[in-house]
C-alpha cells in the first residue's frame, strides 16, 4: 500500500467553503477556540466572531470577503481562509483556491442548498484541490447517514467516502464512530469528546460501514482488494496511507460529521487534516511552480486597510522572504516589500521573514494584483494560475452626492476594483454615467456601503439607461440653411440632404454627389460633422442610426461661408428632415443564457415569458448531471433585475449570461411609455 504520506512537513492553508448559510464561519470559530488562538468561539448573530468582522458583514449577518486567520495545532501551523458562500461572493473564493493545500467543504443535510454545493464541489475539482466534506449540523439531523449521503453524492464527481457514522440516543445523535481508528466518541459541548466502548448495535453499524468505506478505497488499491476478497483486516497504518493517499490523488472526498456551534467534531477534523492533508511541497507541484533558491509566492486577495495601505495576501510556496526584500511581477514591475504581516483577521501583526508555506500579508506592493506571481528573482516569474471573475449580472449608476467628491469617489472605485475584480466600472460615453456592475443585488449594496463607510463617499445611484435608439422608415430630400449678419463677416451656408432608411444593423453612413463646386470640397467634412451632431438626438429622443445621409447640392459664400456656417447649416437640415421620416423607437435585444438546476426550469421558462423574452431552446447542461442550459432572447430593459428573480427562483444557484444581439422596433403603447419616461427624465 505504499510509503507513509501522513507526516506533515511546513505551514498548511486550508479553505473554508460551502453553500450559503452552511455554517463556515461558525466552524472557524470553533477551530479557533478549541486550538486556543481565541479564549471562546465568537457568534455571527452577535457581531462577535472573528471572520465576519468587517462592518458590511456584522450589519448584514453574513460573510461578505476572505478573512484569512491563523492557529497552531499540536505544533503545526494552519491559517484558515474563510470564504463566503453566496455566489455573489465568490470570486474572493475561486482567486484564493489555487494557493490552499485543501478544502473543508461545509455543508449540511438539506437538498434545496444541492445545486450550491455542486457548483463549489466543481470548482475544487477542476483545480484538483483535495476536499473534506463536513456534514454540518449534525444535532439537527432528521434521517439516516446514508440517506445523507446518497442526497449529496450527486454532487460531486468522485465517492464521497464516510469517515464517521453517528451514535444515535433516540431521535438524537450523541456521538460518533470513527471508522478508521474503530472507536466510538460522545459529544461533549465545547469540550473534546469523551471515548466510549463500542459495543451492540453500534459495533455491527461500525462493521458494515467500515467494510464499505474500505470497498471504496479499494477501487483505487489492488492489494486492499485482495485483502478484502480473503477476510484480512487490513493494517490500520494502511488505512490512513489509503485514506491520505486518495484525498491527495483525488480519487475520494471523505466525509466527517460535527456541529460546529457546539464546537462537536472540530478535534476529529483538525486530525484528519494534519495527517492527511498535503504541505506546501504538493501545492507548489500542482501549481507547477518551478524549483528555485528565489522566494516564490502567489497573491491571492488585495486589501486596503484604512491605515496600513495596500495590503498583498500571499501565499509563500517556495524560499525564504525578508522583509524589505524587492519583489518581481508576473505583471510587470517590481516593488519592494514594507512589511510582512501574520494573517490575524487584523494584520498587524509585523513579522521579519516568512518561510515556505506560510501565509502572509506584504505591505505596500503597488503594481501588484491578485493572482500575480511573484519573485525575489531577478527576472520576472511566469504566471501560475490564473482566474477570471464571472461575467457581472447587474448594474447601478452611481455618482458622488456631492460634486467635489467625484475625484474621490474614482480613487476609491478604483481600489474597490482592486479588492475585488468582479466589480466592474464602466464609464458610458453616451450618456456620461459611471456604472458600477456586480454579481447581484447584495454585492452592489455593499459596495456602496464600503464607498461611503471606508472610503467617505456618499453616493445616489439609479438603474442604468437603457440604450434605446430611433431610426427612420420614409426617405426624404431636405435643405438646410444658416445664414447670419452681424457686421463684418457673416455665416452662411447652403445644403441640400438626402435622407434615407438603411437595413436594419447598418448603422449611419455619408456620401456626397455635389456636382459643379456648389459646396466647396473643403466644406464637406464639415457637412458630415453637422449631420453627426444632428443624430445625437432625434425627434423621439434617443440617438439616430441606420439611415445614410447624401449631400447631393448647395450653395456657399466667398467671403461668409466657413467650416462653422456649414457645420450648422447640416445639422439644421437633419433636425427639420427627421420630423418628416417617420420616426421609430429601437431597443437593444440580447441573447440570453441561463444555467439552472433542471427541476427549476419550468419557473425559469415563465420568468422569461414574463419578461418578454423569446426562448430559442433549451438542453442539458454539458457536464453537471441535473442542471439544464436555457437560450432566449430578451429585451436589455427586461434583463436588469432578472438575476433576482433568477436567483430566487434557483435557491441562489442559478446565473446567467448575455451578449447584445441586434436592435428591434418597439411601437404601440410601449414605445409611447418609453419615450414619456424618457422625456420626464430629461
Amino acid at each position: 500500500m505504499g510509503q507513509d504520506v501522513r507526516s506533515p512537513r511546513g505551514p498548511r492553508c486550508i479553505a473554508l467553503v460551502g453553500p450559503f448559510q452552511s455554517g463556515k464561519t461558525t466552524l472557524l470559530e470553533a477551530i479557533l477556540a478549541r486550538t486556543g488562538a481565541i479564549p471562546r468561539a465568537g457568534s455571527v448573530d452577535a457581531g462577535t466572531s472573528v471572520g465576519d468582522a468587517t462592518p458590511e458583514a456584522r450589519h448584514h449577518k453574513m460573510t461578505v470577503g476572505l478573512t484569512a486567520v491563523t492557529t497552531s495545532f499540536m505544533g503545526d501551523s494552519y491559517t484558515f481562509l474563510d470564504c463566503a458562500g453566496s455566489v455573489e461572493f465568490a470570486h474572493d473564493m475561486r482567486a484564493a483556491l489555487p494557493a490552499v493545500d485543501a478544502a473543508i467543504v461545509v455543508c449540511e443535510a438539506d437538498e434545496k442548498k444541492l445545486p450550491q454545493l455542486q457548483i463549489i464541489l466543481r470548482e475544487l475539482e477542476e483545480l484538483k484541490i483535495p476536499r473534506f466534506l463536513f456534514l454540518n449540523k449534525i444535532d439537527r439531523a432528521n434521517k439516516r447517514i446514508r440517506e445523507t449521503l446518497e442526497t449529496l453524492q450527486p454532487a460531486s464527481r468522485v465517492p464521497l467516502v464516510l469517515r464517521q457514522i453517528p451514535i444515535w440516543k433516540g431521535d438524537l445523535i450523541e456521538g460518533f464512530v470513527d471508522l478508521a481508528l474503530e472507536r466510538a466518541f460522545v459529544y461533549r459541548e465545547h469540550k473534546a469528546s469523551e471515548v466510549v466502548a463500542l459495543d451492540g448495535g453500534n459495533l455491527d453499524r461500525e462493521k458494515e460501514a467500515r467494510f464499505s468505506m474500505l470497498e471504496k478505497l479499494a477501487d483505487h488499491d489492488d492489494a486492499l482488494m485482495e485483502q478484502l476478497l480473503e477476510d484480512i483486516q487490513p493494517p490500520r497504518d494502511a488505512v490512513f496511507d489509503d485514506l491520505a493517499r486518495e484525498l491527495r490523488e483525488g480519487q475520494i472526498c471523505p466525509v466527517l460529521l460535527g456541529a460546529a456551534a457546539r464546537e462537536n467534531g472540530v478535534l476529529r477534523l483538525m486530525k484528519a487534516l494534519r495527517h492527511e492533508a498535503p504541505d506546501i511541497t504538493a501545492t507548489a507541484k500542482r501549481l507547477g511552480a518551478p524549483e528555485s533558491k528565489d522566494a516564490l509566492g502567489f497573491v491571492f486577495k488585495t486589501l486596503h486597510s484604512q491605515h496600513g495601505g495596500k495590503l498583498s495576501l500571499t501565499r509563500l510556496l517556495a524560499g525564504h522572504l525578508d522583509d524589505g526584500a524587492t519583489l518581481q511581477s508576473s505583471s510587470g514591475g517590481a516593488s519592494r516589500i514594507s512589511g510582512i504581516l501574520a494573517v490575524n483577521g487584523a494584520y498587524d501583526t509585523k513579522r521579519a521573514a516568512a518561510e515556505a508555506g506560510d501565509t502572509v500579508a506584504l505591505a505596500k506592493l503597488d503594481p501588484v494584483a491578485t493572482g500575480d506571481t511573484v519573485s525575489s528573482g531577478k527576472t520576472a516569474p511566469a504566471a501560475l494560475a490564473a482566474s477570471e471573475p464571472t461575467p457581472p449580472v447587474l448594474a447601478i449608476s452611481i455618482a458622488a452626492t456631492d460634486r467635489k467628491d467625484d475625484v474621490k469617489l474614482g480613487q476609491a472605485l478604483a481600489r474597490l476594483h482592486e479588492e475585488d475584480p468582479s466589480l466592474v466600472v464602466v464609464q458610458n460615453a453616451k450618456t456620461h454615467d459611471t456604472v458600477l456592475w456586480g454579481q447581484g443585488e447584495m454585492h452592489l449594496r455593499v459596495a456602496s456601503e464600503r464607498l461611503r463607510d471606508r472610503f467617505g463617499v456618499k453616493i445616489t445611484s439609479h438603474p442604468p439607461a437603457i440604450g434605446y435608439q430611433e431610426t427612420i422608415r420614409k426617405p426624404i430630400t431636405q435643405r438646410g440653411r444658416h445664414k447670419k449678419q452681424s457686421g463684418g463677416h457673416g455665416q452662411f451656408g447652403d445644403v441640400v440632404l438626402d435622407i434615407r432608411p438603411l437595413p436594419r444593423g447598418e448603422g449611419f453612413r455619408f456620401a456626397e454627389k455635389v456636382v459643379g463646386g456648389a459646396v466647396p470640397r473643403n466644406y464637406i467634412g464639415a457637412v458630415e460633422e453637422g449631420v453627426v451632431d444632428g443624430l445625437a438626438r432625434g425627434p423621439l429622443g434617443f440617438p439616430v442610426t441606420d439611415l445614410q445621409v447624401t449631400l447631393t447640392d448647395g450653395s456657399y459664400h466667398s467671403v461668409d461661408s466657413s467650416d462653422l456656417a456649414f457645420r450648422t447649416a447640416a445639422r439644421v437640415g437633419l433636425n427639420e428632415g427627421l420630423p418628416q421620416c417617420q420616426s421609430v423607437l429601437l431597443e437593444p435585444i440580447h441573447v440570453v443564457e441561463i444555467v439552472c438546476p433542471t427541476d427549476a426550469t419550468a419557473k425559469i421558462n415563465a420568468i422569461l415569458s414574463a419578461r418578454r423574452g423569446q426562448i430559442l431552446g433549451f438542453d442539458t447542461r454539458d457536464g453537471w448531471s441535473g442542471w439544464d442550459s436555457v437560450r432566449a432572447m430578451m429585451p436589455e430593459a427586461e434583463i436588469g433585475e432578472l438575476i433576482v428573480e433568477l436567483r430566487s427562483a434557483t435557491a441562489g444557484a442559478g446565473s446567467f449570461t448575455r451578449q447584445f444581439d441586434h436592435m428591434a422596433e418597439v411601437t404601440g403603447r410601449a414605445a409611447d411609455q418609453i419615450i414619456a419616461a424618457h422625456r420626464d427624465a430629461a
